[in-house]
């Protein structure tokens, strides 16, 4: 489906009205739910998401991330917002033992909510990190969550363009990418850094070749990547790391990703 801009932006509008709907609803129950996927980038880099117009980019989803425990809470939210749960899914995601739920509205659109994970590629825990940030999940989180893909594709590299542009790297999450917080996170699994590094450097030679950036803008987003793999490069590695590094790529170290029919 080819849009123009204008129609692109309109489309954007409509969505983030539903998303307003969906936080408000969620604010006055009480629930911590947080938005995640292509709708938080947008909500978060609001100066650079006109990339996202150049690019063509059609919205088809809101996305979240939730507590397992709230989940028949979120099953009434959507119930009471009009919406009709995929209970085919949720009794298929129920014997995988993954925690997923989906959603439909009447005008087509639907919404993923995910529950206290992120289990695709790697495993991205956010049990205990959905506080950090509102009305999404952390920006260090929405990067890891580009970050795990091993078939990276060029929408899922844009959307981290937009968020390094946008956004500094530091040791902290407040409007801040949380090196040190990524850092851990792969110096403790050898897989997550593979394929994590390799998105990141993938990243940064799209960013220094992509004809819709400005010479500034390549340089902000490099440097800031580069930042991040130093820090990377410099956290101590567990043992468990060195040990399957000592492996390397002989052995599978990603989970294969099986796409759900809606």
């Amino acid at each position: 489906m080819n849009m123009s801009i204008e129609e692109l932006k309109k489309q954007e509008e409509e969505f983030f009205k539903m998303r307003d709907e969906i936080i408000g609803e969620v604010d006055k129950r009480g629930i911590t739910m947080r938005i995640l996927g292509a709708i938080a980038f947008r909500t978060k880099c609001p100066e650079y998401k006109y990339l996202e117009y150049d690019l063509g980019r059609v919205l088809t989803d809101i996305d979240f991330m939730a507590h397992y425990k709230d989940m028949k809470k979120i099953e009434d939210l959507f119930k009471d917002l009009g919406y009709e749960q995929d209970l085919a899914l949720k009794n298929i995601m129920k014997s995988m033992g993954a925690k997923r739920m989906i959603f439909y509205h009447k005008n087509g659109i639907h919404s993923d909510v995910f529950l206290d994970e992120l289990k695709f590629c790697h495993i991205l825990n956010l049990k205990n990190r959905l506080e950090i940030d509102y009305p999404t999940i952390s920006l260090s989180d929405l990067l890891l969550e580009k970050l795990q893909i091993v078939e990276i594709n060029e929408k899922d590299i844009i959307d981290c363009i937009i968020l390094f542009r946008e956004h500094d790297i530091g040791d902290s999450d407040k409007e801040t990418i949380n090196m040190e917080y990524i850092a851990k996170l792969f110096a403790g699994d050898w897989g997550w850094w593979r394929t994590g590094t390799a998105n990141l450097e993938k990243m940064k030679h799209f960013a220094e070749k992509y004809d819709k950036l400005t010479d500034d803008d390549k340089k902000i987003i490099v440097e800031r990547i580069d930042k991040l793999m130093e820090a990377i490069e410099k956290q101590p590695k567990s043992m468990g790391w060195k040990m399957r590094a000592r492996v390397g790529d002989s052995k599978k170290w990603y989970r294969d990703v099986e796409e759900v029919v809606r």
